[in-house]
Parts: C-alpha cells; structure tokens; sequence
C-alpha cells in the first residue's frame, strides 16, 4: 500500500510573501537582460580533423556557419569517399544556402519587406528550401541555430533562437543565471540522435546515386527534415553564449568541462553596461575546445582520460561555433548592406570575374569561416565596423512543437 502525504494548505501571508519574492526576481531579470530590442550572434569558428583521423588521408567533411542570424555545423559522412565523393561538398553547400536564405528572410531591418512567399516559417522550412536548392551529393548530420526577432510576448519584442538538430551534432546554451557578475551556467542541450544508439550511426540527412543506394529518393530526405529533425525554441537574452559542435566535440568532453573553459576564458565582467565579447576571443575559445577533444586521446601517467563514450573518446572531424548574443545595431545594418550588395555582384558576375575580394565565396572556402563582415565591439556604443574579405586560417514548422525555456 502507497501513503501519500496531504497536501498543505498555504496561509494568505505566506502566499502574498512568496508572490513578492517572485516578483523581485522576476523583475531583477528582466533588467539585466533586457529583451525589448533585437538581437543578433557575433561569433567565430575553429575546425580541424584530429591528427589520428588525417594520417589515414581523410579530408575534412565538416562545415560551420557563423552569420549575424544563424549558426550552424554540418558533418559530413567520410565513409563515401569510398565511392568516389568528396563528403565535405554537400555540408558546405547546404550551410552556404542556410545563410543566404537566413539572412534574406531574419535581418531586422529587412524581414518586413520580404515577400510573403520568402518570408521565414521556420527552422525546418528553411532546411527544406536550404536542401532543394543544393545540388552537391553527400550524408550529413545538421544542427542549426536560428535568432527570431519576430516573437513578441505581451506586445513586447522577445527574441528567441529556434534550434533544429538531426543527427549527432550538439548545442549548449550558457548564461550567467545569478546576473552578469556571476559565472556561466548551462541553462538549454540538445540531446544527440543515434540509430540504435550506437555513436558511429547517426540520424543523416542525405542525397546519393546508385554508388551508394540504388534506391535512394530524395523525398526520404524531406522526410527527415520534417519527420526526423528536434525543433526546440529557447529565449535569447544578450549575453547568452552558445556552444555548437560536431559529435568530435561532444563525444570528448563533458558538459562541466566545456563550461569550466568558457568561464575560463570569460571570468565575470566589472559592474556596469554590458560590452560585447571581441570576436578574436570567441574563435580562442572555439580552438581551444578542439585542442582539448583531440587532447583526450593522449595517454597520460594513469591511462587515457574519461570521455563521455568511454576512455579516450573518439578520433574524428572537429569542428565547433562559439556565439555570443549580442544587440543588432545600425553598425549591423550598415555593414550587412555593404554584405547584401556584394552578394549582389557575385550573383551577376562569374566566379574570377573581379578580383578576390569579390570573387564567389566558393572559391576561397576557409576553415574558420567567421563572417564575411564583422564589427569592432571594444566601444559599446561608438562600434567602428570594418569589412573583412573571408577569413582564411590553416587550422512550414506548425506541426513542430517549440519548447520554450
């Protein structure tokens, strides 16, 4: 037999005490992260395959997307350079039509003037139009990570990132719960999905010839976009940080240990208005975290370090974005029009046509990607912005349920 204790009644004084206390909370909150503004992401990337994995000849399948509006890895299936593919064509190509597609219908500044037929209706539509207009051959896992400045709550602007993830890659959202002055904390994961569990069998998004299945057909694809992708809606306040990376990141490392490096590196500012984290910091960071995946395949003097999938972890692609939420201003503006009219010319011209700085993108493919234009946040308030050619370093959702945190 179960006992069950009553339920106690809660005196009136009791009740009106805590709903204050609420109250103060609540509004403790809401003024340290405003949410009445848009925003947007500044961060950087860092990919490289683990030392182990390129001396058996691999190329790096793995892509990245760092934009003002939408984050992204994609790791592509090495397995199909068996048969003659090259496995990182269709993960750069999917994430390069993300963003063309992400920032035609998410900027701030043009979302109203978008058509209605191109207007965004969320993460899995925009996959699915991402993945019809791509054209490469490949098998990839995808997470995407997408700032809606269009949610308002209360009539007032609420910004929220809608994430979307299909197969094994992983995101972490961090935020400094106890306000600005207190270490980051995790506060949102998504979880990975592996057929049957096993971590070399992840859930894929794929276009194949008879090489490979002879009875492939792209409509499973779509299927898998719409049946298959976890959708989750998260509020975004500005100072949030979020981890996106491949399975050779969070395969290696520990939740604790991803967020012990992010504190690390960004101890608790000096009181007073929040200042953005310079870009060249963030893409610290997202180094680091790679350099401390492959470090867990180092034996040390008691053996191979834990990892989440057992001693030593695992040798693959490692590729990782750091992101920081921060407020989209005029410079935003400013600088992505000068990005939009460049897109322009390179639709109009063919590729080689001008010189690098305007040549197509695909022609300069790099693998910390960043963004095309960035600004200098060391001013809050008087942010020169400055162009940067690519950087190039060696190393219809109504059916999707939005959980809102």
């Amino acid at each position: 037999m179960v006992m069950r204790s009553p339920t106690f009644l809660v005196g009136s004084e009791k009740q009106r005490g805590i709903l204050n206390e609420f109250q103060r909370r609540d509004q403790h909150f809401t003024e340290e992260y405003q949410k009445n503004k848009p925003l947007c992401f500044s961060a950087k990337t860092y990919q490289k395959t683990h030392p182990g994995k390129s001396k058996l000849g691999h190329k790096d399948a793995d892509a990245t997307l760092a934009s003002p509006m939408l984050l992204g890895v994609a790791d592509g299936v090495s397995q199909l350079e068996e048969f003659g593919m090259d496995a990182s064509e269709l993960p750069n190509e999917l994430l390069k039509v993300c963003e063309e597609l992400g920032m035609t219908q998410l900027i701030p500044d043009r979302a109203a003037t978008v058509n209605p037929q191109d207007m965004y209706r969320g993460p899995v539509s925009l996959l699915k139009e991402a993945y019809e207009e791509t054209e490469s051959l490949g098998s990839t896992t995808v997470l995407l990570a997408v700032l809606d400045n269009s949610t308002k709550i209360h009539g007032k602007l609420h910004p929220m990132v809608a994430v979307l993830t299909i197969g094994d890659c992983e995101l972490l959202m961090l935020r400094r719960l106890d306000g600005r002055q207190s270490g980051f904390e995790a506060v949102f994961h998504t979880e990975m999905q592996r057929i049957d569990g096993h971590s070399q069998t992840p859930l894929q998004l794929a276009r194949v010839d008879d090489r490979v299945d002879p009875d492939f057909d792209e409509e499973l694809a779509l299927e898998v976009i719409e049946r298959g992708s976890a959708v989750h809606c998260v509020s975004a306040y500005e100072g949030d940080i979020i981890v996106l990376g491949s399975d050779g990141i969070f395969d290696n490392l520990f939740l604790e240990e991803i967020v012990e490096i992010v504190n690390e590196a960004l101890p608790p500012p000096k009181p007073g208005n929040f200042v953005p984290t310079q870009p060249a910091l963030l893409r610290e960071i997202a180094k680091r975290l790679v350099e401390e995946s492959h470090a867990k395949s180092d034996a040390g003097p008691h053996g191979l370090p834990e990892t989440p999938i057992g001693l030593g972890g695992k040798m693959d692609d490692t590729s990782v974005v750091v992101g920081e939420v921060v407020e989209w201003t005029k410079a935003h503006s400013e600088v992505w029009a000068q990005v939009h009219k460049q897109n322009q010319w390179r639709n109009l011209v063919s590729c080689g046509a001008f010189d690098g700085a305007l040549a197509c993108r695909s022609c300069h493919r790099a693998d910390d990607s960043g963004s095309d234009h960035e600004l200098d946040l060391t001013n809050e308030r008087d942010r020169a912005f400055h162009s940067n050619s690519i950087a190039s370093d060696s190393d219809d959702d109504e059916g999707k349920k939005c959980i809102i945190q």
